[in-house]
């Protein structure tokens, strides 16, 4: 099995905003294995917030590239657990090699993703368009410039609310909110209430991360369904969140790929939770990944292409919410990698 890596620099539209700050570019890792003569494809983003850059990826991953090359390739599941002893530190770089083998063992099956896992695409999950944290007349803006079924608003200043009162005055589509651990205990509970007012339909990761025992207090002032992301990481956060949350948003970068992702699924089934597969601005690669989980969860963040100014591949194609395959047979993720053009 041959190792191969690119990295990108994917152009926002606008600059992104949340309350953790603001970027023009989202960088991103591009892992391909190649086997017979059939190449996967897997994606990483490099997040600041979680201490992972492109630089540190790459050379992890050439520090152990020769072992994993004389991996002999079987079933993905297998070769998770070796990455993930291989990687202990880097759900990253995991995800990425994680993706990649799940493309290539789809193409060596020739299947698609979703097939494989026993699934139909018949149940379609509406996803988001994202409003980043801006001047409340530029956020306006960028509403009425990409219309669309349903907005995720970032949030996590004082103005919060005038945010979302100046949005519904030119759109009565429904609104989720993600303040990105930005409130404390008792703005979240002053808040929540005025929100579910101006037609809000959930809240995502209000308070600091981890903070479970904050996190109760506000589920049990709550008028509005409560979602765990910075809190939700990995597969041993799923029972964590049980009592505080009401479901959880699972970023396969954070987790460490689809392998766990599917776990993290069923975990959370088990515990009552709702689930939600979140994006971290991946392009149509990384993206395709969640597009094929589709039947498994209630909510759907898989905007990133829309985000971004240039992409890095195809095969999605997007239609006033539902994002689908371009062609459902397609083996793999379903993907072409094309690198960015030159615009």
């Amino acid at each position: 099995m041959q190792v191969n890596y690119y990295h990108h620099q994917l152009p926002f539209k606008y600059a992104f905003t949340t309350a953790r700050g603001t970027k023009t570019h989202q960088p991103t890792l591009i892992v391909t294995l190649t086997h017979m003569g059939l190449t996967g494809y897997g994606e990483a983003p490099a997040i600041p917030y979680y201490n992972v850059t492109i630089e540190g990826m790459i050379a992890l991953l050439v520090s152990k590239k020769q072992v994993i090359e004389k991996y002999a390739m079987q079933e993905p599941e297998r070769f998770w657990h070796f990455l993930h002893h291989l990687y202990p530190t880097n759900n990253f770089l995991v995800c990425a090699l994680d993706m990649a083998a799940w493309d290539l063992y789809g193409k060596m099956r020739n299947q698609p993703l979703y097939k494989l896992w026993g699934l139909t695409m018949q149940h379609n999950v509406i996803t988001d368009y994202t409003i980043g944290m801006d001047t409340i007349d530029k956020m306006v803006e960028k509403l009425i410039a990409n219309t669309w079924p349903m907005y995720k608003v970032k949030m996590g200043w004082a103005n919060d609310i005038e945010m979302i009162i100046a949005l519904r005055q030119h759109t009565s589509k429904p609104i989720l909110v993600d303040a990105n651990s930005g409130w404390t205990v008792q703005e979240a509970v002053e808040k929540i209430p005025q929100l579910q007012a101006l037609g809000v339909l959930y809240v995502e990761e209000p308070i600091e991360r981890h903070n479970y025992e904050g996190m109760k207090i506000v589920k049990a002032a709550s008028t509005l369904p409560l979602f765990a992301d910075e809190s939700c990481v990995t597969e041993k956060d799923v029972a964590l969140c049980a009592e505080s949350y009401d479901g959880i948003n699972i970023k396969l970068t954070k987790c460490g790929g689809l392998t766990p992702a599917l776990r993290m699924i069923k975990n959370a089934r088990q515990l009552g939770l709702k689930v939600m597969v979140g994006c971290m601005n991946e392009s149509t690669i990384g993206t395709a990944a969640m597009v094929h989980l589709q039947p498994l969860i209630d909510y759907l963040d898989a905007d990133g292409p829309l985000l971004h100014a240039q992409d890095l591949a195809t095969g999605l194609v997007y239609d006033y919410g539902k994002v689908s395959l371009v062609n459902e047979q397609a083996p793999g993720l379903g993907i072409i990698y094309t690198g960015l053009p030159n615009i």
